[in-house]
């Protein structure tokens, strides 16, 4: 008799005993702690991860690279590519122009020169004096068909080694196209035609001497 009045004591306090349990369980798997731990069940805010061996803030290989402009958001400039003259740089830019006036010492084309005379040296110089002018190609005449090497300044005097490699076309010889000639031969021509003002292109050798004469064509 006694067991029987205690049995449905005792299931009444295992009934309690259990609800406690399973309410406590609830509470502890739905809800977040105070320490701000999430319950198993949450969903962790997605993050890149360092590749193994990458250096720190690089992305792993799954996460996607921003694009160059997401870079310059974020207050790095992106690498420039260097300067090139394209289409419409080439297009704004100014070309060159001929000169219709005597040009200044500073716009002179620096390699060619209007030769003019020639002075005899010593002969111990192994040189002759060249009488020069500098200039710079102007524009085109109506009845012409080249361009005319407008000069400036008054004469120079550029002493030019005998021993120099020199070419010559129309009218020194009887072709368009530079002929190897004897600086002798350049002499004599010059001598004969005074004051021709024929163009050449020179190159100055470690004396400072012209060791090099190539008479530009001009129709």
């Amino acid at each position: 008799m006694n067991a029987n009045r205690l049995r449905p004591a005792v299931l009444a306090l295992t009934a309690v005993a259990l609800t406690a349990m399973l309410t406590g369980c609830q509470k502890d798997g739905s809800a977040t702690g105070a320490g701000g731990v999430p319950s198993a069940g949450a969903t962790a805010a997605p993050s890149l991860s360092r590749t193994a061996g990458a250096p720190d803030g690089a992305p792993s290989g799954g996460a996607t690279a921003t694009s160059s402009s997401g870079a310059a958001d974020s207050g790095t400039p992106a690498a420039k590519p260097a300067v090139q003259h394209t289409g419409s740089a080439a297009a704004g830019a100014p070309a060159a122009k001929c000169v219709d006036e005597p040009p200044s010492p500073d716009h002179v084309d620096p390699d060619e020169i209007a030769v003019y005379r020639v002075e005899e040296l010593d002969g111990s110089t192994g040189k002759v004096n060249l009488v020069i002018q500098h200039g710079a190609w102007g524009c085109p005449g109506k009845d012409t068909d080249g361009a005319p090497f407008v000069v400036t300044g008054e004469d120079s005097r550029w002493a030019l080694d005998q021993a120099a490699y020199v070419t010559a076309t129309n009218p020194i010889t009887d072709s368009s196209e530079n002929q190897r000639i004897g600086v002798q031969e350049l002499i004599d021509w010059i001598d004969a035609h005074p004051d021709s003002g024929l163009v050449f292109k020179y190159e100055t050798g470690d004396d400072g001497a012209i060791h090099r004469l190539e008479q530009v064509f001009t129709p």
